[in-house]
């Protein structure tokens, strides 16, 4: 089973973006929140933005879209070119349609789950898309403490991907560090988001490795 690592730009030097990214060249994608501060109260990225960071970026986009109206935007992000575009399925009333929109595209699709938000009612919708995000913080600032009470959501998906065979990735974002991440390994998450734990290491690929191993110990 691959183990995924990608650190979240949001942690980054802003001032120096393309260096950063040069930082974490041996992650396998490049976290990047993109905010709206109206679906969540913080403001980051748009558009053009992103479209750089796609062309100086040395490892792929996995574009998150903490933004409202996201059946009209999510698309524009995949036609940037990013490798995989991840939506909220709160700020969504045609979750597949989207879906279905972001593959034509040729990105991955993947929806988010806030923490409060119940797993089940998408759970017959997985053939949909490629990856689900379990939000282990409140979307919308980094640096926050890990949620223990988002595993057992993070656990029936893990079942459930198992039971069917899907090829869904399970991603998880927020508080990840060496401390938590065998956690979230433990309850079937492949993909981990690590902001602060990644550019806040002196070497950030040294940490990216050990982030990288102490998930796999763990994962089953």
């Amino acid at each position: 089973m691959t183990t995924r690592i990608n650190p979240s730009i949001l942690a980054a030097d802003f001032a120096n973006l393309e260096h950063e990214l040069g930082r974490i060249a041996s992650a396998d994608l490049v976290h990047v929140d993109v905010m709206d501060n109206h679906f969540v109260p913080n403001l980051t990225f748009g558009p053009q933005m992103v479209g750089r960071l796609q062309q100086v970026s040395p490892i792929p986009l996995d574009v998150h879209l903490m933004i409202s109206d996201v059946d009209r935007w999510a698309p524009g992000y995949a036609e940037l070119g990013a490798f995989s575009v991840t939506f909220h399925a709160e700020a969504t009333d045609e979750p597949v349609a989207l879906a279905r929109r972001l593959r034509e595209i040729g990105a991955r699709a993947g929806i988010a789950l806030k923490p409060g938000t119940d797993v089940e009612p998408y759970l017959e919708l997985l053939p949909e898309f490629d990856q689900v995000l379990v939000m282990t913080v409140e979307p919308g600032f980094g640096g926050q403490s890990f949620m223990h009470e988002t595993m057992p959501k993070l656990e029936r998906l893990s079942r459930v991907v198992r039971e069917t065979g899907l090829d869904v990735w399970l991603q998880v974002d927020g508080g990840i560090s060496l401390d938590t991440i065998g956690i979230a390994a433990e309850a079937g998450a492949d993909t981990f988001v690590a902001g602060s734990a990644v550019f806040g290491a002196e070497v950030p690929a040294e940490r990216i490795a050990a982030l990288r191993d102490a998930a796999i110990v763990h994962r089953h």
